[in-house]
Order: C-alpha cells, then structure tokens, then sequence
C-alpha cells in the first residue's frame, strides 16, 4: 500500500485529488472541535456516558457528539437514510426501477436519500435533546443562560426557542459532513462516506490511547500492559480480516469456439470470483442499526421507567443480568445472518449470471447451461454468505466477550469499546478499499499514457 501511496503522488492528477481528499478531511476535523454556543460540554459528555448508542455515534462521529460541537451527528443520519433506502428499493416498484434507469436513476435516488437525510437529522437531534431534558440535563438551561439571560430560566418560550436552536445547529451540521463526504466522491479518492467514518474512528481511538498513555505516565504504569494487550490482539485482528477479506472462491467457466466468418472466437477460460466477505461490513451495519433501536426508544422514556428499566435489563448489551445479555446476543446473531442473505441476494443473482453465460456460449465444466447452472452457482453463493455471516456474527460478539472477560478481571474496557472488532473491520475494509481504487486509478493512468 505505501508503494502505491508513493506512486500516486508521482502522477499529479492523482495527486491533486489525494490532496482534495485531505484539505476537505480537514475541514470535517476542524468541525468536530467547533462547539455549539451556549452548551456545558461537561454535561453533555456526562449525558453522553450513561446512554450506549450515543456512545457508539460519538465513536463514529470521531468524539464530537461527546464533545458537544457542529458535527455532533457526524454522518450516522446519512447512513441510516441511505439504509432505508436501500430496503425501501427492494419492496417499492417505483424506487426499484429508479435504481435500474443508470446515471439518472441513481441522481434521484442520492437527492431522496438527502431529503431523508434531513429528516432523519431533526429526528435524532429532538431526540438527543428530549432525551437531556427527560433526565434532568442543564444542556437547554445553559443555552438559555447564554442567549436569553437568568429571566429565561423557567420559561416555556425560552426552552423551546433553545430547543430549536440546537436542532438548526445539529441539523445543519450532519448536511455538511453529507456534503463533505459527496464532494471527497466526486473530486477526490474513493467513497467519501467510508473515508469519514474510517477517519471517525481512528480518532477517536488515537484519542482513547492517547490518554492511556497520558495515565500511564502519570503514576498508573500498569496501564502499559492494558495498551500492550490491546494493540497484540488489534494486530491478530488485522491479520485474520485482511485474510478473510482477500479469499475468495473462483468458479472456472469454460467458453466454446464459435467460427464467425472466417475468425474464431471463444476457446478461453475464466472464473467467477465469489468472495467470502463479499457484504463487506453492510449486515452489521444494518444489524447494529435495528437493534439499537430499541435503546433508542429507551432512553427517551424517564429514567427509572418500566419502559426503560425493561429494555435495559431484557435487551442490552450493557445488561446488569446474563441474560440480558444473551438474549441481545442471540437477536444480533440473527439480523447478522438475516442482512448477509439479504444482502448477498441483491449483490448477486445466479439467474442472471447463469443467462449471461449461457448467451456468450459459456459453461461450468459438469454442470449443464441453465437452470442447473443457476441452481449450482446458488447453492454456492449460499454456502459462502453461511460462512461470511459466520464470521461476521464472530466479529460482532467478540468485544462483548472480551468485554465480560476484562470486566471479570477488573481492568479497564475503553480501548475495547471504542476500537472494537466491528471498528478494525470498517477500519481495515475502507482502507483495503482506497487501496484497490488507487492502484485502478493508477493502471487507468498509466494505459491512457501508453495510448497517447
């Protein structure tokens, strides 16, 4: 990789667009330390702490909803609304067929996933804000404080223009990162999404180890060995993913001579690559989505509710009781290995795959052309996503245990929870794929020098 990093700086196209990438980077960087007028960041990092799946959008969001600035909601309203989307593509005729029409097809569908991204964006910033104030948060009195004076306090008017005010700003916030990210699409290297949250995360991880080091030599060296640990298992972790990313199963197709005039086409063989890991980290996106719904719902009911005592207890990953947990763990695994289906279901389709062949006069050696051509590269396609949603469901659970495992232990789970297997996985696809887009830009570059 650093090979092609140092390739790409020789060719100055590519340059310019990695140099795009890194200034507009630094914009969404320079937005995560911003703070919002008028906010106690003390609270609202306390706020942050005691509800889960704020953590995790803080983690991704690079620590900025924890540190209360611009980019709070980072890109997590734009993921969720292209999510929707893309289910809603498969059940509804009209925005399936938008997906079929190509270049046109794919401008609207972007433009409606913007407007959901708006929606979605006032959403979670009403409930981020009912959820402060249903648990006795100063976040809306202290932007009373700030703008409207100490007459404000207590006054219906006040809290709700405060109320406004941080959902404008958060709002506002989310739809520049969205813009951020399709402008790094358009004018720079590889998808711009992908780039911000595998920028998210590493910083918010530099910051975690940051800060054990900081501990550790400020009287508590122990902490060396908790860092040690962490970064010997994240290298295992990289090594076993990049493996399982990079393998893939070649099914050799067979193509017929055909004599048209006086030339002779075909005769070749080929392959069909089906890779084991070919959803990439999108089911556990969608799972991680739908099972913190729930905790969602939570945290917006007073605290010490049934509601929320109920969904604590009974369905948390951060359950007091075992099986609370297990049962959280048991309903990850299927929306793991139900989204891998899914998912495998749209990228591939044997059908078609099977005609294509068939119609360039192709063959699967011992299988017959058609049907059974379909039904074999079905059988293996789901043998495949059987042992990619395997390994997912392994990657989802693996910081929970070792979560359980360091609790028992009474040390520390920080590094555990913000760099967690989940975040090595997004870290290590995004980067395998910026890889991938570089070296095409490059052979794209080095043919068009050749032809000319």
């Amino acid at each position: 990789m650093f090979e092609t990093i140092k390739n790409c700086f020789k060719n100055k196209e590519i340059r310019k667009k990695i140099w795009i990438t890194l200034l507009l980077l630094l914009i969404f960087r320079l937005g995560c330390y911003i703070p919002v007028p008028g906010i106690d960041v003390q609270l609202f990092s306390n706020a942050i702490e005691d509800v889960s799946f704020l953590e995790i959008m803080s983690a991704i969001s690079g620590g900025s909803l924890q540190n209360a600035t611009l980019f709070a909601l980072g890109i997590s309203p734009y993921i969720n609304a292209s999510i929707i989307i893309q289910l809603l593509s498969v059940g509804i005729p009209a925005l399936e067929r938008l997906s079929k029409e190509g270049e046109e097809g794919r401008k609207k569908i972007a433009q409606i996933t913007r407007y959901a991204t708006i929606l979605l964006a006032i959403g979670q910033s009403i409930g981020i804000i009912v959820n402060f104030g249903l648990r006795g948060d100063e976040t809306t009195r202290s932007v009373m404080l700030y703008f409207f004076g100490e007459n404000a306090i207590g006054t219906t008017g006040a809290m709700w223009l405060a109320g406004i005010f941080l959902t404008v700003v958060y709002t506002a916030g989310a739809m520049l990162v969205m813009w951020l990210g399709e402008r790094i699409t358009e004018y720079g290297i590889s998808n711009g999404i992908s780039i911000i949250i595998f920028i998210g995360i590493l910083s918010t991880a530099g910051q975690q180890l940051i800060a054990k080091f900081t501990q550790a030599f400020t009287g508590s060296p122990e902490v060396l060995w908790e860092v040690a640990g962490f970064l010997i298992l994240t290298v295992a972790e990289f090594a076993a993913i990049c493996t399982v990313d990079l393998s893939e199963r070649r099914i050799p197709v067979q193509y017929a001579k055909q004599v048209k005039g006086r030339r002779m086409y075909g005769g070749q063989s080929s392959v069909i690559p089906m890779r084991i890991s070919g959803s990439g980290v999108m089911p556990l996106i969608f799972a991680f989505a739908i099972i913190s719904a729930p905790a969602m719902i939570a945290s917006l009911a007073a605290p010490g509710s049934p509601a929320e005592t109920g969904i604590t207890n009974w369905f948390s990953g951060n359950s007091p009781y075992w099986y609370g947990q297990l049962i959280y763990m048991v309903a990850l695994c299927i929306l793991i290995f139900g989204f891998s289906f899914f998912y495998a279901s749209m990228q591939f389709n044997p059908d078609d795959v099977s005609k294509t062949i068939q119609q360039n006069g192709g063959f699967i050696q011992g299988i017959r052309p058609g049907k059974p051509t379909a039904d074999y590269l079905k059988k293996i396609n789901n043998r495949i996503t059987l042992f990619g949603a395997i390994y997912l469901t392994i990657v989802a659970l693996v910081p929970s245990i070792l979560a359980v495992i360091l609790t028992a232990c009474g040390m520390s789970t920080d590094l555990i929870s913000v760099f967690s297997t989940t975040g090595i996985l997004i870290v290590v696809s995004v980067a395998l794929e910026l890889d991938k887009q570089l070296q095409s830009q490059l052979m794209m570059k080095n043919y068009k020098g050749f032809l000319k």
